[in-house]
């Protein structure tokens, strides 16, 4: 398949995210890496909100808690970091109820507890 959705965003978030994990490499807790990808994103000038707050709205109404974002970049794509030792479906459905309750399309879940930077893209489609 050649179309990926917000290609070249993504390919930025990407490139910001391996210059984190060159620099810290792996070991650090989330939140060590949360800060290093803010700094990051702001030098690139990459617009960014952290810790985005979402609302579930269930049958009309707003439920008392909520969900909030690592990162949500370019206003478009959420950014889930990770430090664990493999994905698992917890980390998928995470980013798949954040897709739902943003009506956003894309998200990349983040690893970097691995000696490589491991990143997944996940998507929901609008319909």
């Amino acid at each position: 398949m050649d179309h990926f959705l917000y290609k070249d965003k993504t390919y930025q978030i990407i490139g910001v995210l391996f210059e984190v994990h060159k620099n810290l490499g792996k070991g650090f807790s989330e939140i060590v890496y949360k800060d290093a990808i803010e700094f990051e994103l702001q030098q690139a000038n990459i617009p960014y909100e952290r810790e985005k707050e979402y609302v579930v709205n269930y049958k009309n109404t707003i439920l008392k808690h909520k969900f909030y974002a690592d990162f949500v970049v370019f206003n478009e794509i959420i950014l889930e970091i990770k430090t664990v030792d493999c994905f698992n479906n917890a980390h998928y459905n995470q980013c798949l109820n954040y897709l739902k309750v943003s009506g956003n399309e894309l998200a990349l879940l983040v690893n970097f507890n691995s000696v490589s930077l491991e990143h997944k893209r996940v998507a929901l489609s609008k319909k």
